[in-house]
């Protein structure tokens, strides 16, 4: 057996019938050469014990894991910069397994770059080395800030020269797998709704309500769309404090369990800049930086729209469940920015006291202060003011921004100092994750085949989820 005794195999999509996913096939690629392996995720899943053969033969030739059925593509439709598209699923990935892990939550094991499927139009099925790396580095990040997000299992070199129209062509291939929380899109349920599949919709209420949201109750419409807002809220309010930008939220980009997936064209802020956008394709800045929650609650409106067709009855409860998620949103930005900032709860005024002052303190300082450097510095509360003042920013923490910064940060006591005591907040500087910086960790392995660079990193980031302990 190839797999520790935690492996816990529980293919439960398959449950669902075939109307939801078609039986597919991994390309067949020249070359497999493994350049990230993740094995603290594999951990939680029972994987860590593969060798490197084995893990290239189940994620690189797809070989099926034990017990797991073999890649289904699933279909869904959705929303892309709110234009209706009936023609998208999984176009160049598929399900591998699914698996319980050491917390005994259901985890899928999704592919990227896998190879053409029934959805994949007229496109090659594949990815490039470079997008893999990016999402191999966003994911890390977010998890290192607390952020709800896939973990990228592994990401495999394939030998193949790809020809793209937006980045220097031919470029490398790769495929990667990424374990997720669900890959239910709210662009599932758009599918069944697009074809009059009341059924349909009902199947996968009780598919998603029973295995992601059991604390609702049976035939519970309105509560399950209020247990998927709350994770919505968490979600969006987390990547706000992480200054991230996903850059296209679209409705088959958000799942039922409120944890981010898929990163294409995402950027982390260089400063605060509320109209900063992620995609260059978004011209008219649709899914910009402040107006993330905007687009996650407009997407949660097409999937009430969805669950109305078979709880008409309940369309009342559906509506304030809907409408729940600004005040849900506004709660978790709150605790979201206290928990970056490392200090408890004072109350709902105090707190946000706290929020709106750190926010006006990252607009007055800008790209003196940048984003992720005001949360380091000041993380532990008012007993890092020596720390903070004393850095490499010193000399900017004045003026009547901070004033109001500082009052409010001091009536907050800190939560878990002890944090403090890891070397990372001894170094002068926080790890980002800027543009400049993606693009030197892309260029070593591009110009030289350099991986040492991106490994170095992702060690930090791991270090950093250390400390920050989120």
């Amino acid at each position: 057996m190839p797999v520790s005794p935690a492996y816990r195999p529980d293919p439960r999509f398959i449950d669902l019938g075939p109307d939801y996913a078609d039986t597919v096939q991994a390309a067949d690629f020249p070359q497999t050469t493994l350049r990230v392996r993740n094995d603290r995720a594999a951990a939680s899943v029972g994987l860590e014990t593969l060798s490197n053969e084995e893990w290239i033969a189940h994620f690189g030739r797809f070989a099926p894991l034990p017990g797991q059925p073999g890649p289904i593509a699933m279909r869904y439709h959705g929303h892309q910069f709110r234009t209706y598209n009936p023609e998208i699923g999984d176009g160049r990935g598929f399900l591998a397994a699914q698996l319980r892990d050491d917390q005994d939550r259901l985890l899928d094991l999704g592919t990227k770059g896998s190879g053409q499927t029934p959805w994949s139009r007229h496109a090659d099925g594949r990815l490039t080395l470079k997008g893999g790396v990016r999402e191999v580095l966003a994911a890390a990040m977010l998890e290192s800030l607390g952020v709800p997000t896939c973990r990228i299992l592994s990401l495999v070199e394939t030998g193949e020269a790809l020809e793209r129209h937006d980045e220097p062509s031919p470029t490398r291939s790769a495929v990667l797998v990424r374990l997720s929380h669900s890959h239910i899109r709210f662009g599932t349920f758009q599918r069944a709704a697009y074809y009059g599949r009341k059924d349909q919709i009902e199947a996968l209420i009780e598919h998603v309500r029973s295995l992601y949201h059991p604390q609702v109750a049976v035939g519970d419409v309105p509560g399950l769309l209020a247990a998927v807002v709350a994770a919505s809220a968490r979600l969006t309010a987390k990547w706000i404090s992480a200054g991230f930008v996903h850059g296209v939220l679209n409705t088959d980009n958000l799942n039922v369990t409120g944890e981010s997936f898929d990163y294409g064209p995402w950027r982390f802020l260089p400063r605060y800049e509320p109209g900063f956008t992620a995609a260059y394709f978004d011209h008219s800045g649709l899914y910009a930086f402040a107006r993330q929650p905007e687009a996650v609650f407009w997407n949660l409106t097409q999937l009430a729209g969805c669950l109305k067709l078979v709880a008409e009855p309940q369309v009342t409860a559906l509506t304030e469940a809907l409408n729940g998620f600004g005040p849900a949103y506004i709660r978790e930005l709150r605790a979201a920015f206290l928990n970056r900032l490392g200090v408890k709860s004072l109350g709902e005024a105090a707190d946000q006291r706290l929020l709106d002052a750190s926010l006006a303190l990252l607009r007055d300082k800008g790209e003196a202060l940048r984003w992720e450097p005001l949360f380091f510095d000041w993380f532990g509360g008012f007993s890092s003011s020596a720390r903070a003042l004393g850095g490499a920013r010193g000399k900017i923490y004045q003026g009547e921004a901070f004033d109001a910064f500082r009052f409010a940060l001091l009536e907050h006591e800190p939560d878990r100092p002890e944090r403090l005591e890891h070397p990372m907040f001894a170094a002068p500087e926080p790890e980002e994750m800027l543009i400049d910086e993606v693009e030197a960790l892309w260029s070593a392995i591009d110009q030289g085949d350099d991986w040492a660079p991106l490994h170095a990193k992702l060690a930090r980031l791991d270090a950093a989820r250390s400390a920050w302990a989120l």
